[in-house]
Order: structure tokens, then C-alpha cells, then sequence
């Protein structure tokens, strides 16, 4: 359904706009999917953090963790179902997870400084975390959002460190985790997602051995 309303939206654009090639269609296509689909899956979201007493809790979840989210990527699940539950875990489950979890000291700055070495090595090998549908192809911009994803995920888990609410604290340090696993090559593959910067080298690369056999 969701597919059908934006493809028709995406035809009124293209009648309005003759200019709009098939290639901007269907970023503007891919763009309209996702604002359809991100209304009722945050609804529904909402609606389940509600019930669970920790709505408040979710929406610190939603909005601390954006930043990092944004400039570093991660996998897209291909139907809205996978995608609700999905989301449902990042920012629900992370709530519900970091409220009922107490970390001793020694405890949370062991983890802390395990979960920033593997989130710096991660960013490294893979922000920004770009699909083939919405490929990163600038460098500058590659570049900036790597050095952001770097700057945003260091500062939460250092702020963590130092808020005195537990579970303000833990939404911080398990969701500066459960993004850095959205961005690695494992979850690309059990996704069935794979890096669009990546996937344009290997045809850049492929292109010019065929024209090379030529």
C-alpha cells in the first residue's frame, strides 16, 4: 500500500516537474517511501512505549540518538513490518532494557570504554553506512559524516558517564551500541543490504575492465 501511494505521488511530481529524470525519480521515490512509512511506524511505536510506561524514556531514546544515527547510516529492512520492529527495539526495547538494568560503576566504565573502541573501529571500516538505494557518493560528504559519526558517538558515551539518572544513562550506552551493530557488515548481510559506495567502486572498477578487454 505504501509502495503504491508513493509510486502515484512520485507520477504527479514527475507531471508537475518534467525535468525530473528516472534516476532523481526514484531517489524522490525512495524519499516519499520513507516519510509514509516513518508516520504510522512512530505512531505505533508510541502506542507500544505507552502501555509500557515508558513513553518519555523513548522519546530521549528517539532524540539523543538521531545525531549519531544520521551520519553514520546503518541497514534498511526492506518491508515495513521488519522495519516496525526493528525500530520498535532501537529505541522501545532500548528503553525498557536500560530501565530495568543497573550497572555498578566498575561495571558501566569497562563496558563504556569497550563499546566506544568497538564503535571508533567500526566507523572506521564503514560510516557513513549508505545502501544502494541511497548511495554516499561525494567523498566531502563521506568524509564529514565519518568525522561527525566519530564526534557524536564519543560525546554520548562520555555524557553517559556522567548523568546520575540510570536509565537516561544506560539509553545512551546501549544505544550507541545497537546503532554501531546497525552499521556493520554482519547486519548488512543477515539484512540483505549492501554499502551503495562500495557497490559503486566494484562497478566503477568492472566498467573499466570491460572497456580494458575491448
Amino acid at each position: 500500500m505504501v509502495e503504491t501511494i508513493c509510486n502515484k505521488l512520485t507520477l504527479i511530481i514527475r507531471n508537475k516537474m518534467p525535468e525530473i529524470d528516472d534516476e532523481r525519480a526514484e531517489v524522490i521515490n525512495y524519499g516519499l517511501q520513507l516519510l509514509v512509512g516513518e508516520i504510522p511506524k512512530f505512531f505505533i511505536i508510541f502506542f507500544i512505549a505507552y502501555c509500557l510506561g515508558i513513553l518519555n524514556l523513548t522519546i530521549f531514546a528517539l532524540v539523543i540518538m538521531t545525531p549519531y544515527r544520521v551520519v553514520s547510516g546503518g541497514v534498511h529492512l526492506k518491508t515495513h513490518i521488519g522495519c516496525i520492529i526493528a525500530t520498535s527495539i532501537f529505541y522501545t526495547g532500548n528503553a525498557f532494557l536500560s530501565k530495568s538494568i543497573e550497572l555498578t560503576s566498575d561495571v558501566k566504565y569497562i563496558l563504556t570504554l569497550g563499546i566506544w573502541i568497538f564503535a571508533m573501529t567500526m566507523i572506521t571500516l564503514y560510516a557513513p553506512a549508505d545502501t544502494e538505494d541511497v548511495p554516499i557518493l561525494r567523498k566531502k560528504e563521506r568524509r564529514i559524516k565519518k568525522i561527525l559519526s566519530y564526534i557524536f558517538m564519543t560525546i554520548t558515551l562520555i555524557v553517559s558517564l556522567f548523568i546520575k539518572n540510570t536509565a537516561i544513562s544506560n539509553i545512551m550506552l546501549f544505544g550507541t551500541l545497537l546503532q554501531t551493530i546497525a552499521i556493520t557488515r554482519v547486519m548488512y548481510k543477515l539484512a540483505g543490504n549492501k554499502y551503495g559506495y562500495e557497490e559503486y567502486i566494484k562497478n566503477l572498477a568492472a566498467e573499466k575492465n570491460e572497456k580494458g578487454t575491448l
